[in-house]
């Protein structure tokens, strides 16, 4: 069985049930994805995977996980601080110093995710996930019936983070393969056409200029097939500080590398022209 995730609601209800004298409670030990009878004792508390210790301390907007000698934050430092985040919904979130990577606020980063995925109408398609991040595009195309896809994902901590997630794929081969790898090299050794589909949720421009530039959507609209889809998550970074409209920016760009384009909520749904007959 999975070790627990602990967040603070689940962390006061394990003190509220003890302080009670209440022997078990129902709870979510895997942030919202299934539910289970939580023992309550004195010193400790356990579910299906075993016992546990009270944590000392637990800090609002943190997830923790078990190492085997005691729980820690889900969360790493190296170039950036790198996060896991729990929500509302269930399904968490990441941070990269601070900046949140998928939107919370109104809908589960889950279902937000499977609501772009059907814009590019997976089922029984080759899929091409450049940002691989926690994983629920790449979730959402299997549950859909995709019969490939290949994800990228940068980062080692956000694949660290993604083990750790409930609601993150686990990859054990076809139909997805994650590759840990920077998408704007590995891009240019894939085959022309060789997707019916493209998810791309790049990072920030700031953080990942790289991944709005004419070079790439050049490659991108190259290994998709004629009439494939694309959606590029945009967000509306900077517009209302500096009036910048990225989202037309982005348009602009794929619109000369032969895309059709429309907005799309936060973010814009390409297609590639169709192959001329003559």
């Amino acid at each position: 069985m999975t070790a627990p995730l602990v967040t603070l609601p689940l962390h006061e209800a394990l003190l509220d049930a003890r302080r009670r004298g209440v022997p078990h409670i129902d709870a979510s030990l895997d942030l919202g994805r299934t539910r289970e009878t939580v023992a309550i004792r004195e010193h400790r508390w356990g579910g299906a995977s075993g016992t546990y210790p009270y944590l000392e301390s637990c800090r609002d907007r943190t997830i923790y996980h078990w190492t085997g000698d005691g729980f820690e934050p889900a969360a790493r430092y190296g170039d950036a601080l790198i996060k896991l985040v729990p929500t509302q919904w269930g399904p968490p979130t990441f941070e990269i110093d601070g900046i949140k990577m998928l939107p919370t606020s109104r809908v589960s980063p889950y279902e937000d995710a499977s609501r772009k995925v059907d814009l590019v109408r997976p089922r029984g398609q080759a899929v091409l996930d450049t940002c691989g991040g926690l994983g629920y595009f790449a979730a959402c195309c299997l549950e859909r019936g995709a019969s490939r896809v290949l994800s990228f994902e940068k980062s080692a901590d956000v694949l660290w983070l993604r083990t750790l997630s409930p609601w993150s794929p686990r990859s054990t081969g076809p139909p997805l393969e994650l590759v840990h790898g920077d998408v704007t090299e590995h891009v240019r050794a894939l085959p022309d056409a060789a997707f019916d589909a493209v998810l791309h949720d790049p990072p920030r421009f700031g953080i990942a200029g790289e991944l709005y530039s004419s070079e790439f959507y050049a490659e991108l609209a190259r290994v998709l097939r004629p009439a494939g889809r694309l959606f590029h998550y945009t967000g509306s970074p900077n517009r209302l500080t500096s009036g910048r409209d990225v989202p037309h920016e982005v348009t602009r760009r794929l619109m000369a590398e032969g895309f059709r384009t429309e907005r799309s909520g936060d973010g814009v749904l390409a297609s590639k022209a169709p192959r001329k007959h003559c």
